[in-house]
C-alpha cells in the first residue's frame, strides 16, 4: 500500500510541494485548500502530468467548506502545513502571527483528530512559532512535529557562497541554525567548499555580507515579486525532508525541533541540526559552538519564545 501525504494549502508553496512529491512517485498526494475547487483543479492538472513525466501515483484535491472535507486527510503518513497568508513587501514574518495562528491552530485540531499517526512538517510563517503551536495543539510526540527552515536557509547560504567563489553549489556545505528570519544563525565555521571552511577562503567582511544576504533571503524575493514570496526553494526543502523520512535516510539536516536542554535551551522550538528518519526527528545533533554563536542561538530562541507568549502558549 502506498504512503499518503497531505499538503495543506494549494497556493504556490503547497502546489509546488505537491508537484515535487508526486514526481518522486512514492506516495499518493492529497492537496487541500479552503478556496473552492483550487485544490481539485491543481490536483487534476498534476494527475494529468503523470503519463508524461512518468509518475503513477494518485493526486487528488479537496475543498474545505462549512467544516467538511477534513475527514479526507485520514490515513495520512505525513502532513505538510503550508496554509496561511503570505508576506507582502515591508511585512515581517512576525506580522503574520495573529492571522496564521488561527489557521494553523485550527488545522492542528483536525490533524490530531483524523491523522493521529502522521508526521507533520510545518512551513507556514512565522514557522518556528507555528511549529510550536502545531505541537502544542496536536499533543503529538515532539519527534513527529518538525519545522522547515534550516534546509531552505542553508540552501540560500550555499547558493550565495557558490556565486561568490564561482564554484558548484554541490561543493558547498552549510548549516544555518536558529529562527527563520532576522534571528537566524548562519555558521561560517561549519560552511565549507570541498571541505575547506569559508573562513579560510573569504575575508570577514565578505562573509558578513553573505550572512546578511542569507538572513534577508526571503525578503529579497518578496521585494522582487511584489505580490508573493518564495516557493521553488521552500518546496524543494520540504521534499528533501520528506525524502529523508520516507527512505529512512538518517540524514543530518537543520530543522526546527523542540529542545529540552540541547544547546542549553529548554521548552522551545528552534532550528538545529537533526537526524531525520522514518520516525521523524530521531536525534538532535549538538555542534560545538563558540560563545558568540551560542549567544546568537539563545537570542534566536528567545525571539521564538516571545512569539509563543503572544499566542498564549
Amino acid at each position: 500500500m502506498r504512503r499518503k501525504i497531505t499538503v495543506v494549502g494549494a497556493g504556490f508553496v503547497g502546489a509546488t510541494t505537491a508537484q515535487r512529491l508526486a514526481e518522486r512517485n512514492y506516495a499518493d498526494i492529497l492537496l487541500v485548500d479552503v478556496n473552492e475547487f483550487i485544490a481539485e483543479g491543481k490536483a487534476l492538472d498534476l494527475l494529468e502530468a503523470g503519463p508524461i513525466v512518468g509518475y503513477d501515483v494518485n493526486v487528488s484535491g479537496v475543498t474545505i467548506k462549512d467544516g467538511t472535507g477534513y475527514e479526507k486527510i485520514a490515513g495520512s503518513d505525513l502532513v505538510v502545513m503550508t496554509a496561511g497568508i503570505a508576506r507582502k513587501p515591508g511585512m515581517s514574518r512576525d506580522d503574520l502571527i495573529l492571522t496564521n495562528m488561527k489557521i494553523v491552530g485550527g488545522w492542528a485540531e483536525q490533524i490530531a483528530r483524523y491523522a493521529p499517526n502522521a508526521i507533520v512538517i510545518v512551513v507556514t510563517n512565522p514557522v518556528d512559532a507555528m511549529t510550536q503551536l502545531m505541537w502544542h495543539v496536536t499533543k503529538f510526540p515532539k519527534q513527529r512535529v518538525i519545522g522547515q527552515a534550516g534546509v531552505l536557509d542553508s540552501a540560500r547560504f550555499r547558493t550565495f557562497v557558490a556565486l561568490e567563489l564561482g564554484v558548484s553549489v554541490q561543493n558547498v556545505e552549510a548549516y544555518v541554525l536558529g529562527a527563520h528570519g532576522d534571528q537566524m544563525v548562519p555558521l561560517p565555521r561549519y560552511t565549507t567548499v570541498a571541505g575547506v571552511p569559508i573562513t579560510e577562503l573569504l575575508p570577514k567582511e565578505k562573509i558578513d555580507a553573505l550572512v546578511k544576504r542569507t538572513r534577508d533571503g526571503g525578503a529579497e524575493i518578496v521585494n522582487l515579486l511584489k505580490t508573493g514570496s518564495a516557493f521553488y526553494a521552500p518546496s524543494a526543502a520540504v521534499a528533501e525532508m520528506v525524502d529523508a523520512i520516507v527512505f529512512d535516510k538518517k540524514k543530518i539536516l537543520p530543522c526546527i525541533a523542540y529542545l529540552e536542554g540541547e544547546y542549553g535551551i529548554h521548552g522551545v522550538y528552534a532550528g538545529v541540526p537533526v537526524q531525520l528518519g522514518a520516525q521523524g526527528i530521531e536525534k538532535i545533533i549538538e555542534f560545538k559552538l563558540t560563545d558568540e554563536e551560542r549567544a546568537a542561538l539563545h537570542k534566536s530562541a528567545e525571539a521564538v519564545r516571545a512569539l509563543n507568549k503572544v499566542m498564549g502558549i
